[in-house]
C-alpha cells in the first residue's frame, strides 16, 4: 500500500478504513466477530489508518476498532474525535455539541480506555462548537499533546477561518469533511487554506455514501435505522436523477477495467498528493475493491474528462438533513 502524509509528519495509509458504518449509522451493528477480523484484514494489506469517533454507538465502534487493533497498535494510526454532547457515564447523546474544555479531556480519557491505548494518533473535534471559542478547542488538544495523549489535531466539517485560527494555536494535521465526485463544494471553501498551512484532507463518504458504487438506484431501501432515509439527496427522485452521475463513471470504468468505486477513489487521490480518503465497508471483497483504487493511476486526459462529465451534471439534494445542516461551520 502505498503511503502519504497528513500535516508536517503523520504518514498513512494512501486509504484508510472509515470503521462508523460496522457499528452505526446504517442500520443494525455487523457481527462484533466479523468486523474485527475485517479490520484485522485491512491490517494485513496495508492499511495503516483507521477511523472511529466517541459518538459512534456511541463507544460501541471505539470499542470494536480497539479490540481489533490491540495486538498491532504499534503500526497502525488510529483517529478519533470528541464533540457531540455525549454523557461520559451512559453513552448517552444528549443532541447537541459540546467542546467545552473540560468535556474534551473526559471524552479522551473515555476513548484511551476503549482503544485499549496510551495515546491517540489523530484527534479531531467532530463538529465546531459555536458556543467555545476554537482557540479554546486548540488550547484544550494542545495540553493533551504536551500530555502524551494525543499526537495530532484534526477538524471536521470546519470552514476555512475556523481552521486558520485553530492551526495558530495548535497545528492542524488534517480536516476531515466530505468530499468526492458528488460533492466538490470544499474545492472553493477549503482546498487552498489547506494547501496554504499545510494541512492534510481526510474526504468521508468518498463513495458518496455508497453511491458511486453503482449498487444504488432509486428502487433501493434502506433499513429503517440508516441515516440515508433522512437525507435529501437520497429520496427515490433524486437518486433517480443523479443516476446520471453514476452512468458516467460506470461508462469510464469499463474503459479502465476497473469498478466505479475504483475510479472515485483514484480521482481523489489523484487531486492532491496530501488527500487520504477513508471509505467504510463491512465485506472483505468491497474492502480489496476499495484498496485497488490506489493502484490505479488516472492520465491527465482521464481526469478532464472526469470533470468534465461530473461538472455536467447537476447533482439533486442536500446531503444532509436541514436539522444536521445547522452543526456545519462555514
Amino acid at each position: 500500500m502505498k503511503q502519504r502524509t497528513l500535516g508536517r509528519d503523520l504518514g498513512v495509509s494512501a486509504i484508510g478504513l472509515g470503521c462508523m458504518g460496522m457499528s452505526f449509522g446504517y442500520g443494525p451493528a455487523a457481527d462484533r466477530a466479523e468486523m474485527i477480523t475485517l479490520i484485522r484484514a485491512a491490517v494485513a494489506r496495508g492499511v495503516t489508518f483507521f477511523d472511529t469517533a466517541e459518538v459512534y454507538g456511541p463507544f460501541t465502534n471505539e470499542e470494536l476498532v480497539g479490540e481489533a487493533l490491540s495486538s498491532c497498535r504499534k503500526d497502525v494510526v488510529i483517529a478519533t474525535k470528541f464533540g457531540w454532547d455525549v454523557a461520559p457515564e451512559t453513552g448517552k447523546h444528549l443532541g447537541g455539541v459540546n467542546s467545552k474544555p473540560d468535556h474534551i479531556r473526559v471524552a479522551v480519557e473515555g476513548s484511551l480506555k476503549r482503544l485499549k491505548t496510551h495515546y491517540i494518533d489523530l484527534l479531531y473535534q467532530h463538529r465546531v462548537d459555536p458556543n467555545v471559542p476554537i482557540e479554546d478547542v486548540a488550547g484544550a488538544v494542545k495540553e493533551l499533546i504536551r500530555e502524551g495523549k494525543v499526537k495530532h489535531f484534526g477538524l471536521s466539517e470546519a470552514g476555512a477561518t475556523t481552521i486558520r485560527r485553530a492551526h495558530a494555536i495548535q497545528p492542524v494535521a488534517a480536516l476531515q469533511s466530505e468530499y468526492s465526485l458528488w460533492w466538490r463544494e470544499p474545492e472553493q471553501s477549503v482546498m487552498s487554506t489547506l494547501e496554504e498551512l499545510g494541512i492534510g484532507f481526510v474526504p468521508f463518504s468518498p463513495l458518496g455514501k455508497g453511491f458511486l458504487t453503482g449498487k444504488i438506484d432509486q428502487t433501493t431501501t434502506f433499513d429503517k435505522g440508516d441515516f440515508r432515509n433522512t437525507v435529501p439527496r437520497f429520496t427515490p427522485e433524486n437518486r433517480q436523477a443523479n443516476l446520471a452521475l453514476v452512468e458516467l463513471l460506470t461508462q469510464i470504468a469499463g474503459r479502465l477495467k476497473a469498478t466505479p468505486a475504483q475510479i472515485a477513489l483514484a480521482w481523489l487521490l489523484a487531486q492532491k498528493p496530501w488527500i487520504v480518503p477513508i471509505p467504510g465497508t463491512t465485506k472483505l471483497h468491497r474492502l480489496e475493491e476499495n484498496l485497488g483504487g490506489a493502484d490505479i493511476t488516472l492520465t491527465a486526459d482521464d481526469l478532464r474528462e472526469l470533470d468534465r462529465l461530473a461538472k455536467a451534471v447537476t447533482i439533486q439534494g442536500e446531503r444532509y438533513s436541514e436539522s444536521a445542516q445547522r452543526f456545519i461551520d462555514r
